[in-house]
């Protein structure tokens, strides 16, 4: 309230009431914020739900992505493994027939061969086994080559043009074995010896060189055609 005072009563004071209004400024400002503050807070939480709604969706998508390209993979491997498998025992089986169709045909060319020289097959067959234990590509620390181990040298004087065939191979070696069973005059042991080490070798010795290496392969092949060994010493 404020006096003020009245032009046409002179002195007397009139009491004069004013309604101050609140500001527009005032009542929406506080009612704003209050409502702002509510709203932030449940956007917020939906916010929160939509971001773990997200998630879990996420998840399962994963999951059952995950589960069908299993599923997928398993299904796309299951033949060819099973085509795998039966390609590898057909692989087996014409290796091994392929194998057994070739021993038999060097037994065969070695039986041969032996009884057009004069030599026993069990000699050579025995010779084979320890020189390259049938091996048609077998090539030693020295260059020897194929079933016989022929070194360079001794088959191009045999005439070999491959020593790598076996047949060619057996040839060649039988016919070195019978050059040498006719120079020794079939003393087995020195045949032997000569066959690994050299003439040159044996018959600067006198006899089987002292060469460990030579020795065992004489006992070797003597006792796999059942011959005394006792003249050969290690």
């Amino acid at each position: 309230m404020i006096d003020r005072p009245d032009p046409g009563q002179g002195n007397h004071k009139r009491p004069i009431y004013l309604k101050i209004q609140n500001s527009v400024w005032d009542l929406p400002l506080w009612s704003g914020m209050e409502n702002v503050g509510r709203g932030t807070r449940v956007q917020g939480q939906d916010r929160i739900i939509e971001r773990h709604l997200l998630g879990l969706g996420v998840l399962v998508l994963t999951v059952i992505t995950g589960y069908t390209l299993s599923c997928l993979s398993d299904g796309r491997e299951a033949l060819p493994r099973e085509a795998l498998r039966a390609e590898s025992a057909r692989a087996e089986n014409a290796s091994a027939d392929t194998g057994t169709e070739s021993e038999i045909g060097i037994d065969a060319h070695i039986r041969e061969v032996a009884a057009r020289y004069g030599v026993s097959a069990d000699l050579v067959a025995a010779v084979i086994e320890a020189e390259s234990e049938f091996n048609p590509r077998a090539v030693s620390r020295r260059g020897a080559q194929g079933l016989m181990q022929l070194m360079p040298e001794t088959a191009a004087t045999l005439g070999v043009g491959d020593p790598f065939d076996p047949r060619a191979n057996i040839e060649a070696g039988v016919r070195h074995l019978r050059a040498l069973m006719d120079r020794f005059g079939n003393n087995l042991p020195l045949v032997l010896a000569a066959y690994n080490a050299g003439e040159v070798a044996v018959i600067k010795h006198r006899g089987v060189p002292p060469y460990r290496e030579t020795r065992a392969y004489v006992k070797r092949i003597m006792r796999k055609l059942n011959r005394d060994t006792s003249a050969v010493r290690l």
